[in-house]
């Protein structure tokens, strides 16, 4: 089983390889990654962009390396909600056949991040800022660091590649279609 992701990120690679182990665990899985562009803002801003950046980075994995059987797409967002600024992932999963899709759970961030993300700053370089760190997000990320450790980057995106791979664990009860 091919599988393309569209990131070289080792959080999204490592979440994208933990997911279709736990799905097709008699699989042999070969997992490599190309970067291409997302097509929407560096930071999405509502819930409908986000899931457009995940699509869009699927599509261009496909293009880039049509010969695999699946390609993933991932893309990190943030939507206001009753003043407050909540923090997720959707996941974009394509085959020749069919798509699969979902989104993460949402956390909301606390005043100081959701301030730099409002002022444009990208959520990864607003945690770096306000925690002294660097590269977050290739490793806990956001999640992580204010969970300490509880849930991590990797882990909050797997669950939803799993989800997004119920199409294809079942394809007798969902319908092909050309995301």
């Amino acid at each position: 089983m091919r599988v393309i992701v569209a990131s070289h990120n080792p959080v999204k690679l490592l979440a994208v390889r933990r997911g279709f182990e736990r799905m097709f665990p008699q699989a042999d899985l070969m997992l490599d990654s190309v970067s291409v562009p997302s097509g929407v803002s560096h930071q999405p801003m509502d819930s409908a962009e986000t899931r457009q950046g995940a699509l869009n980075r699927a599509r261009g994995a496909a293009l880039a390396r049509p010969d695999a059987d699946f390609w993933v797409g991932i893309e990190g967002g943030v939507e206001a909600e009753n003043g407050a600024l909540g923090a997720f992932a959707w996941v974009a999963v394509l085959s020749s056949e069919r798509a699969g899709f979902s989104r993460t759970g949402t956390f909301y961030l606390p005043p100081a991040i959701a301030e730099l993300v409002r002022a444009g700053k990208e959520l990864g370089e607003a945690d770096d800022i306000v925690f002294g760190r660097s590269n977050s997000k290739q490793e806990e990320g956001a999640v992580g660091i204010l969970s300490g450790g509880v849930v991590d980057r990797a882990g909050l995106y797997e669950h939803a590649v799993v989800l997004a791979l119920l199409p294809f664990k079942n394809p007798g009860i969902y319908p092909s279609n050309d995301a």
